[in-house]
């Protein structure tokens, strides 16, 4: 597998992945997920969206990542249905991560919806802590965090 940045020719690919992904989750939030209406085309022209591919170049998944002045911010991250349960996604986070670390970034910084309960479980055991709950924009969403250092 490969991680690369992504490029304008990968907007499909990420727009329809991120719409398989956070599809199910749309009747119990009430509405699409952030994720789904994301200015995927804004993000890849500032570098901020990476992908994974397999060996012959086809689409595994994606990741939205952004430095702030004392942590990385991971937006979002989404592996195509075909691919999952092959650690893609932890994969896209340890490059989110050592990517932090090479800036010298302390922490890495995510919320997810509390909805998307399998996500609950996934990120401690990636070693990111809850920090908080909180309302925003609507969706009721769940922080997190992993110190780096």
């Amino acid at each position: 597998m490969k991680i690369r940045p992504a490029v304008p020719n990968d907007v499909s690919a990420v727009r329809a992945c991120a719409e398989e992904a956070y599809a199910p989750y749309i009747a119990a939030i009430g509405r699409k997920p952030a994720p789904m209406v994301a200015d995927f085309e804004t993000q890849i022209g500032a570098g901020q969206v990476h992908v994974a591919e397999d060996e012959s170049g086809s689409f595994l998944g994606f990741i939205v990542y952004f430095p702030r002045a004392d942590h990385m911010f991971l937006e979002n991250v989404a592996v195509v249905s075909a691919a999952a349960g092959r650690g893609i996604g932890r994969a896209l986070i340890s490059h989110c991560e050592a990517e932090a670390c090479s800036l010298g970034l302390p922490a890495i910084r995510l919320y997810t919806n509390e909805k998307m309960t399998a996500n609950l479980s996934i990120y401690p055991r990636l070693g990111y802590t809850e920090t908080g709950r909180r309302t925003e924009d609507g969706f009721n969403r769940v922080y997190f965090e992993k110190s780096l250092f």
